[in-house]
């Protein structure tokens, strides 16, 4: 298994290109079900859960074809997938692949919503909390789908269609959101979803469904309108940028120092976190190619933060400021109010010598003037790159186990952090 090795005190000097949202890429690769011409999608990334989602829809019967680079594209600017559903083989997406990752779910939507029918496993838990599917399930049985669990698998029949109705959700889920809108843009008659999510990505799923031939308003507000359509058609797309990603890479310039601009990305995708870091005393500004990160000197401020929904700020990044906050000069309070379990990486950091205690779901980071290297092993995907972003300041010498994690959700990390100045290797097992 591979493993990165991360020798701490380099500053970080140059420019980062940031890739394409994975959590658009994914629900928009599962947009193409709904069509029976293709769907191509720019500036994806390349990642492991695309790969594993390109498996699942193959399963289905989904052609895909990996288009070569355009001139003026660099290396960073995504691949280009071309993916057609025009014959579908099997409505079953099985356990053995559901249960990898869980987004793969929501192929349940677009199936249903052409086909009349599907069944898809259960995708069970996963290391930061149930994440149950009943608001999934619950909007779908809205729109007239009949549902029954039948031995660890969700089976959905629609035999004559779906149909629009008003999907109020109790609480702001993405998942939820995405899976609606897809099955309600072949529904009959006007959907209404409200408390919708707001984030970003839910908006470039809607462009993308409009420029397919949906009728959608009103994504990016707690109230999304679609009118059903009968059928959509192929379109082009380019996903939009990774603001995780962006988050994560000002975060580990605010930790080893440095001045970095961040390059095809929007300060707007992420506002919030970004006012975050900058209360911590580290310069950001825009720039015509991105985002402008600047630290030289000083000690970090403690800042105390609650994660909360777009806009507030995004619960992938509590990880890597919790990291970040292990430095400050003070004492900073971190509030996780979306999943249960997401502090697992606390004991991990504590090895490098962060001081933090618990309280239900209130972390409280006492800094500390250094950390020092050791061997990690990193527990989730945002677990895993916090202690990235611990080990760039840390004395000596920090091995990152299973690493895994991180391939599902960075493109080519160790080469964008190498490239501007970190000691930074991956040990191939």
């Amino acid at each position: 298994m591979d493993r990165i090795i991360i020798r701490g005190g380099a500053s970080l000097n140059g420019a980062i290109p940031i890739s394409g949202a994975k959590n658009a890429a994914l629900p928009l690769m599962t947009a193409s079900l709904l069509t029976a011409e293709t769907l191509e999608l720019a500036n994806v990334p390349r990642l492991a859960d695309v790969q594993l989602l390109l498996r699942i829809l193959g399963n289905h019967g989904v052609d895909h074809t990996i288009v070569g680079r355009r001139p003026g594209e660099s290396a960073e600017s995504g691949q280009t997938l071309r993916l057609q559903a025009s014959t579908i083989i099997d409505t079953t997406a099985p356990y053995e692949l559901v249960s990898r990752m869980r987004a793969s779910f929501w192929v349940i939507a677009p199936l249903l919503a052409r086909f009349g029918e599907a069944r898809v496993s259960l995708p069970g838990g996963c290391a930061i909390g149930t994440r149950p599917v009943d608001l999934l399930i619950d909007a779908l049985q809205a729109l007239g789908a009949e549902i029954e669990i039948d031995a660890g698998y969700v089976v959905a029949r629609a035999k004559d269609g779906l149909r629009g109705a008003r999907i109020a959700f109790p609480k702001v889920t993405v998942s939820g959101t995405h899976v609606a809108m897809m099955a309600a843009a072949l529904a009959r008659g006007e959907t209404v979803i409200e408390n919708a999510a707001r984030e970003p990505e839910i908006v470039d799923v809607a462009d993308c469904l409009n420029a397919m031939g949906a009728e959608i308003t009103g994504a990016g507000t707690p109230r999304i309108t679609i009118a059903g359509v009968t059928s959509l058609h192929g379109a082009r797309h380019a996903v939009l940028p990774d603001r995780i990603e962006t988050g994560t890479y000002a975060m580990a310039v605010a930790m080893a120092g440095g001045d970095v601009t961040l390059e095809n990305t929007r300060a707007d995708l992420l506002q919030s976190a970004l006012d975050v870091v900058a209360r911590t005393g580290v310069e950001i500004s825009q720039t015509p190619s991105g985002i402008r990160v600047r630290r030289q000197g000083g000690r970090l401020a403690p800042v105390h933060v609650t994660t909360e929904p777009f806009p507030g700020f995004a619960t992938d990044l509590q990880a890597q400021f919790m990291a970040l906050m292990t430095r400050a000069d003070g004492i900073s309070h971190i509030r996780e109010t979306i999943f249960e379990n997401r502090f697992m990486h606390v004991q991990e950091l504590a090895r490098l010598g962060a001081k933090i205690r618990l309280d239900g779901d209130l972390a409280i980071v006492e800094g500390v003037p250094e950390l020092r290297g050791a061997p990690v092993m990193a527990t989730d995907l945002r677990a895993s790159v916090s202690l990235v972003i611990a080990a760039l300041a840390a004395e000596g010498e920090t091995t990152i186990n299973r690493v895994y994690h991180l391939d599902r959700g960075f493109e080519a990390l160790e080469s964008k952090l190498t490239r501007c100045g970190a000691q930074v290797e991956r040990v191939r097992a």
